[in-house]
C-alpha cells in the first residue's frame, strides 16, 4: 500500500447522550468543555470529532444554537478540525434531529441505517440496564440523506447490523446517496451485531464499492475491535460516547487519553495516524472547515 493509504483516520465521539458525569467525570457539557476535549483529541491524533450536543447542565439537546456554539468553540481551538454532527436521538421528530445540519453545515453528519432494539444488558443484574426501540424507517433515512446531500454535508451511514449495510444499496440505486460513501460499523450494542472480528468481516462483505469505513466498538471490547479494524484496513473511532476505559481498565481522564492510546495502537500494527489535512484528502472532504 502507498504511504497515504496506510494512514488511519481517527475519530473521537466526545460525549454521546446516555452517560453523565456521575459515571464519567470527563464528559463535556458546555461549549468550552467540548472545545477543550476536541483540542485534547486533536493533539493526540484525532482528525474528526463526532458531536451529540448538550445543554450546559448535561441534558441532551437537538437545538441548533447548542450545536452552533459547540462547533464554534471547537473551531476556535482547532480551526481545521473535521466536524461530524449526529442525527441519532430518541423522542425528537426527524425535523428536529437534522435541524442543525443545514443550519450549521458540519463536514459530516451521521445517520442510523435501520430500526432496531437498542439496549444494554447486565449479566450481574440478569436484566437490562436500559432498552428501547430506536426507530429509523426508510422514509426517515431518505429524508436525512436528501437533506445532507442538498447542503453538501457528507453522510456517515451508521450500521449496527449486517442488514443495515445491505440497506445502503437500494438507496444508492435510488440516487439519494452518492459517492464517496462513508460507513461506520457499530458492534456491541445489545440488539445489534455482536462484537467479533468475524462480524466486521461480514459487514465489510456487504459494503458498496470503494466505501470508506470505520469500526466503532462499544465498551472495553472497543480495543480489540479497533485492532481488528486496523489490521483489516479500516479506520477507527474512540471517545467517551462509546467507552470510558483504557485497555488496562483504568477510566480515562479525557477523550485525549483515549485518542492517544488509539494512536499508539495504530502505530503498533504498522500503520500511521492521518493528520487532519490528510484525513480530508482521504475522505475527499473540502480542505478547510466549513463556516455555518
Amino acid at each position: 500500500m502507498s504511504a497515504l493509504t496506510d494512514k488511519v483516520v481517527l475519530s473521537c465521539a466526545l460525549s454521546g447522550v446516555a452517560a453523565n458525569r456521575a459515571q464519567c467525570p470527563g464528559i463535556p457539557y458546555t461549549p468550552d468543555e467540548y472545545g477543550e476535549e476536541a483540542r485534547r483529541a486533536a493533539e493526540a491524533g484525532a482528525s474528526i470529532v463526532h458531536i451529540h450536543a448538550r445543554k450546559p447542565d448535561g441534558t441532551p439537546s437537538q437545538d441548533v444554537e447548542d450545536y452552533a456554539a459547540i462547533k464554534a468553540a471547537i473551531l476556535k481551538r482547532v480551526p481545521s478540525m473535521i466536524i461530524n454532527f449526529s442525527t441519532g436521538a430518541i423522542g425528537f421528530t426527524k425535523e428536529q434531529r437534522i435541524a442543525s445540519v443545514p443550519a450549521c453545515l458540519p463536514d459530516i453528519a451521521a445517520l442510523n441505517m435501520g430500526t432496531m432494539n437498542y439496549a444494554k444488558y447486565s449479566e450481574k443484574r440478569k436484566g437490562f440496564v436500559f432498552k428501547f426501540v430506536f426507530e429509523n424507517p426508510f422514509d426517515d433515512i431518505i429524508f436525512y440523506l436528501k437533506t445532507m446531500m442538498e447542503h453538501g454535508v457528507r453522510p456517515e451511514m451508521e450500521c449496527f447490523d449486517t442488514g443495515h449495510v445491505g440497506s445502503i444499496h437500494p438507496l444508492i440505486d435510488m440516487g439519494v446517496v452518492k459517492p464517496p460513501y462513508e460507513v461506520s460499523f457499530i458492534l456491541g450494542v445489545d440488539g445489534g451485531v455482536p462484537a467479533t472480528t468475524q462480524n466486521i468481516i461480514a459487514m465489510m462483505g456487504n459494503l458498496p464499492k470503494d466505501a470508506s469505513w470505520q469500526v466503532i466498538g462499544i465498551s472495553r471490547e472497543q480495543w480489540r475491535l479497533a485492532a481488528a479494524a486496523l489490521t483489516l484496513g479500516g479506520n477507527i473511532r474512540v471517545g467517551f460516547e462509546d467507552n470510558f476505559y483504557l485497555p488496562e481498565g483504568t477510566m480515562a481522564k479525557s477523550n485525549g487519553e483515549l485518542c492517544a492510546r488509539a494512536a499508539r495502537l495504530t502505530r503498533d500494527v504498522g500503520r500511521e495516524v492521518a493528520s487532519i489535512d490528510e484525513a480530508r484528502a482521504l475522505l475527499s472532504l473540502p480542505l478547510k472547515a466549513r463556516a455555518a
